[in-house]
Formats: C-alpha cells, structure tokens, sequence
C-alpha cells in the first residue's frame, strides 16, 4: 500500500504519547486505510527504556498486518539509528521518529531504508 498521509488525530496522539512517556522511548504500529495512517496499535509485553523500545512480536495477532511504525527519540535526535533501520523493514512501509520536546514539528517519516520521506497530515 503507498502510504500518503497521515490523520492529524492520530498524529497528535502520537505526538502525546511520546510526551507522556518522556524520557522513556515508546513504540506503536501503525495501521492505514487507503494510504493515510490512522489508527495505533500497542503491543502487550512492549518494553520501554531510556535508549530503546523494543515489541515483543509473539503478541502479533495472526493475519495482521501494519503500514508502518512510530517510535520516539527522547534525545531529539530525529534521524534512525543502525537499529531502526533493521527494525523497519519488519512493519511496514512508513515509520515516524518523534523526537523531544515533542512539538507539532518534531517528527520525520522514513521509508523501510531510513530515507526520510514525505508525508503529508489531513485534517
């Protein structure tokens, strides 16, 4: 599916989640309908930490499928890391990196390479 666009909703929530987890990174999953990310989901087992959130895969229901990720950067460094990048390919095509302070600008769309790509946020 060709991620477009992403729900302003969805990425204000995003942008919250990072906040409130701060100084914690956190990961989610990202489900799309029609090419525009919309909807967020949390693992159980998820494992938080102050470098690195990791998912713990075997609670995947079966024949789900992702459009991508988000995960956050307390640090503000808004670029992927060597683990991002082997994590990316595993869901999806559009991952977002939230960096500190979290505002409405602290974030970046990467393609399953690290190549930061466009995204474009409907209301």
């Amino acid at each position: 599916m060709n991620i477009h666009a992403i729900s302003r909703d969805t990425l204000s929530t995003l942008l919250e989640m990072a906040k409130s987890q701060h100084p914690l990174e956190f990961v989610a999953l990202l489900i799309a309908e029609d090419g525009v990310l919309s909807d967020i989901n949390l693992l159980p087992g998820t494992r938080l930490d102050e470098r690195s959130a990791s998912i713990f895969t075997d609670m995947i229901p079966l024949g789900m499928s992702f459009a991508g990720s988000a995960h956050s950067h307390p640090n503000g460094v808004i670029h992927p890391s060597d683990a991002d990048i082997s994590f990316f390919p595993r869901f999806g095509s559009c991952h977002l990196i939230i960096g500190y302070p979290y505002g409405p600008d602290d974030w970046q769309a990467f393609s399953r390479d690290g190549t930061p790509r466009g995204l474009e946020v409907l209301p």
